[in-house]
């Protein structure tokens, strides 16, 4: 098993920055992938950005590009993701997810574990 915990959401306004956190623990070592996904209220689920643990791939969502900044510390087992320039259209609760396969992954189904969310707000 794997445990996921985000950290790091909050309120803003639009313009600023929030850097979110996500620990894992357990048996990391079955997993290739970090993903972060976001869900909006009455929205799918939807991809925001994945790393891999043992290379510099990594992808984007075209509407975050430019602004996110996904990057990983293997020595403290922890993905983060910078958000800049943050827009009200990016409000969701963010996710973190871990893939144990590895090649890359956009949809959550292809995502086993998953961390409880952090709430991320943008006011206009």
């Amino acid at each position: 098993q794997v445990q996921l915990v985000e950290s790091g959401g909050g309120l803003v306004q639009a313009g600023d920055s929030l850097r979110l956190s996500c620990a894992a623990s357990g048996r990391t070592f079955d997993t290739y992938l970090m993903g972060w996904f976001r869900q909006a209220p009455g929205k799918e689920r939807e991809f925001v950005a994945a790393i891999r643990w043992s290379t510099i791939r990594i992808y984007y969502a075209d509407s975050v590009k430019g602004r996110f900044t996904i990057s990983r510390d293997n020595a403290k087992s922890t993905v983060y993701l910078q958000m800049n320039s943050l827009k009200p259209e990016d409000t969701a609760v963010y996710y973190c997810a871990a893939r144990t396969i590895d090649t890359l992954a956009t949809t959550s189904s292809g995502y086993r574990y998953w961390g409880q969310g952090t709430q991320v707000t943008v006011s206009s």
